[in-house]
């Protein structure tokens, strides 16, 4: 009696061997996965570009409080998308099952 030893980077319901991709795939195979955070991400660098560019004229506030400020509005915004990537991939999960799995 043999033991056969899985390859661990192999999925068990993909014949993909991820050791296999380059960078650009896995990118892209991790982005259709979870499409909402590189949306996080990209609304987390705009507003850190909008901070940065609204800081020279951020008026009488003191820097330490306007950093504050765009720390929480980065934050709020990745909190966001990532939320809203649950509530999708939930909605997609139980809503709106597809017959896809049955065979």
């Amino acid at each position: 009696m043999t033991d056969e030893v899985k390859d661990p980077v192999v999925m068990a319901s993909s014949s993909v061997r991820f050791d296999d991709e380059s960078h650009s795939e896995k990118l892209a195979r991790k982005a259709k996965e979870a499409p909402f955070v590189p949306i996080g991400l990209l609304g987390f660098a705009g507003v850190v570009a909008y901070g940065a560019y609204k800081y020279k004229y951020r008026g009488g506030m003191s820097t330490s409080v306007f950093l504050m400020q765009l720390r929480v509005a980065a934050q709020g915004t990745v909190v966001a998308c990532l939320t809203a990537g649950l509530a999708y991939g939930m909605a997609r999960q139980y809503l709106f099952k597809s017959d896809e799995k049955k065979e």
